[in-house]
């Protein structure tokens, strides 16, 4: 009789949160992120053969569940993410995450991971790259404007990529720019907490905004942004979500991911439909400009696009021969004739009726 267990087929390799973990740590992080921002940066300029779509997202008054799918023709990937802002007080992440990898040829997947971990990592990595193109030649510091669960993620991302030795802190909890300073104690990246957003961004020549408060919010105002800086906005990324004062918008050249999905839901929502805003892949490509003199303000108004997603379980997929054998679920129904599968069900209950 055949065997009702897992046939060769059945067997997916999934990356769970303590794979992720040693995979980082095995690495490094800072050499991770700049391997991941390789792989965003190479999917980038090859923006063209990818199918885009605007993530299909579900909003509640709770928060919001999406699924952001993409596709090279080769592999096709999808994520899974929710962002809830008052998680925390339940003692829950604002942002959990899982993602597959799967042959477009066959439709069998090929990895399962989790993606809260890679999701933070991703999303710094992609900030970098933006910094990277975009900020002033010779950025030393950066202020960081929301200390939450993302915030490490960004200042070892932008020191690995752009050579930042300074984060200017500051957090409406005290308790996050506490937390935050602990954590890059010992990083060689000079620390220094600060009481508001106008005296974080004191001399900053990168600013990051990373809130998560789920409403239209003005955490920067236009005064406090002299000329010269680069923003990476990263934390509105939902309709009714900004950060930015408009009038700044109105005084920057805007850079966006996928301008379709960013009209919606990046900081770009609050201007008239025509603004232009240039895509960053093609300043990667050199298709457009970047940053064209010491005195232009530039915004990566990052929303999250699902192509990093896609590059990020592509690095981690290329990358488990450095944790050992990954684990293997029993994810795919796989008969002896894939034709009988009722077959495969009725040959599991007769071999578990024998064993009783």
């Amino acid at each position: 009789m055949p065997s009702p267990g897992p046939g060769p087929l059945s067997l997916v390799p999934f990356v769970s949160v303590a794979d992720m973990m040693a995979l980082v740590n095995g690495i490094g992080a800072e050499r991770f992120l700049v391997e991941l921002a390789a792989y965003i940066e190479a999917d980038f300029r090859r923006w063209h053969m990818f199918e885009k779509t605007p993530r299909l997202a579900s909003h509640s008054k709770e928060g919001v569940i999406e699924l952001m799918p993409a596709n090279d023709g080769v592999e096709f990937g999808f994520k899974f993410v929710n962002g809830h802002p008052l998680n925390t007080r339940d003692g829950r992440q604002t942002v959990t995450a899982f993602g597959m990898l799967a042959n477009v040829r066959d439709g069998y997947p090929v990895l399962l991971s989790e993606m809260t971990i890679l999701t933070a990592l991703r999303t710094a990595a992609t900030s970098a790259l933006a910094a990277k193109y975009l900020a002033p030649n010779g950025s030393r510091i950066m202020a960081v404007i929301g200390n939450g669960a993302q915030c490490e993620f960004q200042v070892l991302a932008i020191r690995a990529l752009c050579g930042i030795d300074t984060v200017r802190l500051y957090d409406i909890d005290p308790r996050a720019t506490e937390k935050a300073a602990h954590n890059l104690a010992g990083s060689g990246i000079s620390v220094i907490t600060c009481a508001s957003s106008q005296e974080a961004v004191e001399q900053a020549d990168i600013i990051t905004t990373c809130t998560a408060d789920k409403r239209n919010a003005t955490i920067l105002t236009d005064n406090m942004i002299g000329s010269g800086v680069h923003i990476n906005a990263i934390g509105g990324d939902c309709p009714g979500k900004t950060e930015l004062h408009r009038d700044i918008l109105l005084r920057s050249d805007i850079f966006v991911e996928y301008e379709p999905q960013t009209r919606g839901e990046g900081e770009i929502q609050q201007l008239d439909p025509g603004h232009a805003v240039t895509e960053l892949w093609q300043v990667i490509a050199g298709q457009a400009a970047g940053r064209r003199d010491a005195g232009q303000i530039t915004i990566f108004d990052s929303v999250g696009f699902a192509i990093e997603d896609f590059s990020a379980l592509r690095c981690v997929r290329d990358q488990l021969a450095r944790i050992g054998q990954p684990s293997k679920l029993d994810l795919l129904a796989d008969p002896d004739d894939p034709r009988d599968l009722f077959g495969m069900l009725r040959r599991a209950a007769q071999a578990a009726g024998a064993a009783e």
